[in-house]
């Protein structure tokens, strides 16, 4: 079993930064590729980021410029770093990975979700 954890969310003004963080734990063999999405009460969830294992990354175009994903192996853990912010990017944000684990001699691959945590960008 592998869990996501996300932390980093919170209140900002418009124009300011914040750094979401995305904790893996568990039996974890390989973490493939990760992504970051987001959903705004009312609206349909939206892919906001993706690393893949090759190092290429996408971005939707309403972040472009302003955000940026990355990594750390040996921590297992996922990062999205948010730049001037806009009240449009308040939402609940989540991370999700393609991970392998190991259980005793068997791999399984499959996606993991976290929780999310909230952003609110004020006017």
């Amino acid at each position: 079993q592998v869990q996501l954890v996300e932390s980093g969310g919170g209140f900002v003004q418009a124009g300011g930064s914040l750094r979401l963080s995305c904790a893996a734990s568990g039996s974890i063999f390989s973490i493939i590729d990760i992504h970051w999405s987001r959903q705004a009460p009312g609206s349909q969830r939206e892919l906001v980021a993706t690393l893949f294992q090759s190092g290429s990354v996408n971005y939707a175009e309403s972040v472009k410029g302003r955000f940026t994903i990355s990594r750390d192996n040996a921590k297992k853990t996922m990062y999205l770093q948010m730049t001037s912010l806009k009240p449009e990017d308040t939402a609940v944000y989540y991370c999700n990975a393609r991970i392998i684990t190991k259980q005793g001699p068997e791999l399984t691959e499959r996606d993991y979700w976290g929780r999310g945590t909230q952003v609110t960008v004020s006017s």
